[in-house]
């Protein structure tokens, strides 16, 4: 077996087993993006440049990065955890494994072997290029929309939550002070 093969391999597992057992959604997010630069060289090292380039600028160049921006503007502000791992790791590790073996079972059934792929030379990033502006134009666009519509509804979401003022950490309580007018002649400080 390759050797850059097995360091990318174990960067990729050790990404997946992160973003599926650590407790904090920063670092969950964090390692699913480690995961998607593991997959992206697994991708350069097969020989798909495109998809490899691909998985670099919208996986961790967009979607990593709107997941990270989305739990930083919307996560409460005690974040104070009392384990850095998840209770529900063994549940997770148990669907990992039954997803895998379903996966494998599926591949193995319907014989298709690296001999039997016939791949198709005459493909390049151009052709690819000029059917993403021309064909498929228009669900690139609904998928920039929809992450762009992602992005507003978390600033939304993270502005609705204020922060505690002073006058309520002072024992007012909230709301008191709220539309009562000042006295005559009262300046503020």
């Amino acid at each position: 077996m390759n050797p850059g093969f097995s360091i990318l391999a174990l960067i990729v597992l050790m990404g997946a087993v992160g973003a599926m057992t650590l407790r904090n959604l920063v670092h969950c997010a964090l390692s699913l993006a480690v995961t998607f630069a593991g997959l992206a060289g697994l991708y350069l090292a097969l020989g798909a440049e495109f998809v490899g380039l691909a998985q670099v600028l919208v996986y961790i160049g967009a979607v990593a990065i709107l997941i990270v921006f989305a739990i930083l503007l919307t996560r409460p502000l005690d974040t104070a955890q009392a384990r850095p791992f998840s209770a529900t790791w063994v549940a997770g590790l148990a669907v990992a494994l039954i997803v895998f073996g379903v996966l494998s079972m599926a591949i193995h059934r319907s014989g298709v072997g690296a001999d039997r792929v016939a791949l198709s030379g005459g493909v390049t990033v151009r052709e690819i290029g000029d059917l993403l502006m021309t064909w498929y134009v228009v669900p690139l666009e609904v998928v920039g929309l929809l992450l762009t519509v992602a992005l507003i509804g978390a600033v939304i979401i993270a502005l609705r939550e204020e922060a505690p003022r002073a006058e309520d950490a002072a024992g007012d309580g909230p709301g008191k002070g709220i539309g009562k007018e000042k006295e005559p002649g009262h300046r503020e400080p």
